[in-house]
This record gives structure tokens, C-alpha cells and sequence, in this order.
């Protein structure tokens, strides 16, 4: 219980510290998912009807 209290403290005084990877993530996802979507769309053949 300690530790989640101390992370939690951390988590507050430090938010960068969630922050930044969180969003670098989200862009990862993200690009992965346009990244997708692009190569459906240009290599499935049923899109093109």
C-alpha cells in the first residue's frame, strides 16, 4: 500500500513522467492504425467495386 501511495504522490508532483510516453504511445497506435487502414484500402480488391 505504501508504494501505491508514493506512485500516486509521484504521479502528481512528477506528471511528465506519465505524460510524455502516454502520448508517444497513443501516436504509435495511432500511426499504426492509419498505417493499416492505408494498406486495406490500397490492397483489397472488394474496396474497389
Amino acid at each position: 500500500r505504501h508504494r501505491l501511495s508514493s506512485a500516486q504522490s509521484l504521479i502528481l508532483r512528477a506528471w511528465w513522467v506519465i505524460t510524455f510516453p502516454g502520448i508517444a504511445i497513443l501516436l504509435t497506435v495511432l500511426g499504426f492504425n492509419l498505417l493499416g487502414d492505408g494498406l486495406r484500402d490500397a490492397l483489397d480488391p472488394r474496396l474497389k467495386e
